[in-house]
């Protein structure tokens, strides 16, 4: 049965992993499920409706805070490989067997890089407005750039992760920003967003993610695979997945309309469903 607490109560809860100190959050009972966190994201960037659903759909949702970042402890780093190592590490500590693992953005990046270094502890794959390994077709606006790297309002939330020219886009928006700041006690603090610019770079990258063996890895697996997307990520646009459609076996793709970098923020239940039927079939 879910949790009687939601993702906005669960308490944080700490682990040791080689030397640091993780802390995760744990929603729901059931299937396990670990999620990745995207750029400058911490464990309150979760849309607490999302993870509520996937609960209720069944899964125990496991998220964390990067080493160094939120409330862990460690050294902080977006390199992918490092990530992956929190994730996997993560899993190892907590005693998990098999997993669904998700990531979201630069969490989607980690979780293909985990899969690839771990795949019996991968039962599916789930990326939420991620990129491809390897060439792209369409790269990211410079607007993700320059917003990326400074303090953000709310008119930036709403362009960085919903559609802005939609009416309906930037009430979801509004929406979402309340059930992030439900949360009272426990808060993690932020990542600080000009350490975060220094990591990031000047502009779209063509590849985003070069590593070769991990789209070799997707090419040959028998892992069900995932994407969930926007319309218009500004970030990573969803056109890059489709170009892999007949070259992935195991892709499954849902592309949710009129909306950003954040699909499942503007359609939490909606997003939630799509994945519990996705692993359910």
């Amino acid at each position: 049965m879910p949790s009687a607490l939601s993702a906005s109560q669960v308490p944080n809860q700490f682990v040791e992993c080689n030397g640091r100190r993780l802390a995760y959050r744990v929603i729901g009972d059931g299937t396990p499920m670990v999620l990745c966190l995207r750029f400058r994201g911490v464990m309150d960037s979760w849309d607490p409706a999302f993870l509520d659903e996937l609960a209720e759909l069944g899964f125990k949702v496991h998220v964390f805070d990067y080493s160094g970042l939120g409330l862990s402890g460690g050294t902080r780093t977006y390199d992918p490989a490092s990530l992956a190592r929190d994730t996997l590490e993560l899993i190892a500590a907590l005693g998990l067997s098999k997993v669904v693992l998700g990531g979201w953005s630069l969490g989607g990046i980690a979780a293909q890089v985990a899969m690839l270094q771990a795949p019996q502890l991968v039962s599916h794959l789930v990326l939420i407005g991620t990129t491809p390994p390897g060439q792209l077709v369409q790269t990211g606006e410079p607007l993700f750039y320059e917003l990326a790297g400074r303090e953000n309002d709310f008119e930036d939330f709403v362009k960085l992760f919903f559609e802005p020219s939609s009416t309906a886009s930037r009430e979801a928006a509004a929406l979402c920003a309340e059930r992030i700041a439900t949360r009272q006690e426990g808060r993690c603090p932020e990542v600080p967003h000009e350490w975060a610019g220094q990591q990031l770079g000047e502009g779209p990258r063509n590849p985003m993610f070069p590593l070769q063996p991990a789209l070799d890895a997707l090419r040959t697996t028998r892992t069900p695979v995932l994407h969930l997307g926007g319309d218009h990520d500004i970030v990573f646009p969803v056109e890059n997945w489709y170009a892999l459609n007949r070259a992935l076996p195991t892709l499954h793709l849902v592309t949710l309309p009129s909306t950003g970098h954040g699909p499942h923020m503007q359609y939490p239940q909606a997003s939630a469903r799509h994945i519990a039927a996705f692993v359910a079939g």
